[in-house]
């Protein structure tokens, strides 16, 4: 069991994950690098970090009874020559460049633990610790409290692992205004510059263009989330199913539906134009019968 602060609904620490998703030139106005090559020399640069380096299994596979659950990584060097490296207990996801679809990358996550709550989905808000480093394990951000996290507004490599994770099986307030935690997710992203800020890092950060960026973490919570508010959990606002919400823009008004409170753009609003029952249950009416839900038709 773990006991911490309650969540904060917003940290300053998240301005430094608020990704940019976009491509435009860099500082000084520099045009960005070829996201092919640069998506190798990512990948070489991280399975070199993952082949010199460990992280403490021992203390996961027989924890303590005051045992954080908070990864630490070292050098495998000296009294850690032996120890087992990263790259033989790391996964890895392929996921392919938002920019450039011919550009795929190895998304190396490493699984300290599952966790046994809910597990987030890419739209949803996630509720986290965390500490980010470069390669060189320089610490540039970090809460040892929880985070609450719009995973809409995250690093999109941070996004593709946090996912892969179940928050805590249970969650207990206590009476001094701290809660404790049983069974959350724990591990660590191992970020290609490519699913991370790539040439356009944070003005107000220190964070270097085209860095490769690794997050540890523990995930304490999930909650499904609706960020315009419009009835319809974002989830099924991603129309297309390619797990991007991103693309998805029925009304081509330049916003996204997952952020969009009028979809069609006929100056109705979605909310008015879905029914929710008193369990939840969504229904979308199609008045004009033409195939085509009202929320996403323009002249129904």
């Amino acid at each position: 069991m773990i006991k911490k602060l309650l969540f904060p609904l917003l940290a300053l620490s998240i301005l430094f994950l608020g990704a940019c998703k976009n491509d435009d030139d860099g500082p000084g106005g520099e045009p960005p690098r070829d996201r092919g090559e640069e998506a190798l020399a990512g990948q070489i640069e991280i399975e070199n970090f993952l082949s010199t380096h460990f992280y403490n299994y021992e203390e996961f596979q027989s924890p303590s009874s005051d045992f954080d659950f908070i990864i630490r990584i070292d050098t495998l060097s000296a009294d850690n020559a032996n120890k087992i490296p990263l790259i033989d207990q790391v996964d890895f996801k392929t996921v392919k460049d938002r920019f450039n679809s011919d550009v795929s990358y190895k998304l190396y996550y490493l699984n300290a633990r599952q966790g046994a709550g809910d597990s987030p989905q890419f739209p949803d808000i996630a509720n986290a610790t965390y500490e980010a480093f470069y390669t060189d394990r320089e610490v540039f951000d970090g809460s040892p409290t929880p985070v609450r996290f719009d995973l809409t507004g995250v690093i999109n490599g941070f996004q593709d692992v946090l996912v892969e994770f179940n928050g805590a099986e249970t969650i207990t307030s206590n009476e001094d205004g701290s809660a404790s935690y049983e069974n959350f997710g724990v591990g660590a992203a191992f970020i290609p510059s490519g699913l991370g800020y790539f040439n356009n890092p944070p003005l107000a950060s220190t964070i270097p263009v085209y860095a490769q960026l690794i997050f540890t973490f523990q995930l304490i919570d999930a909650e499904q989330g609706d960020q315009d508010n419009d009835g319809i959990p974002s989830i099924m606002e991603d129309v297309n199913g390619n797990g991007f919400e991103e693309d998805d823009d029925a009304d081509l008004d330049g916003l996204p539906n997952f952020g969009d409170s009028d979809d069609d753009n006929d100056g109705r609003p979605t909310r008015d134009e879905i029914e929710v029952d008193s369990q939840g249950n969504i229904t979308f009416p199609d008045v004009d019968g033409d195939g085509i839900p009202d929320y996403l038709d323009s002249d129904s």
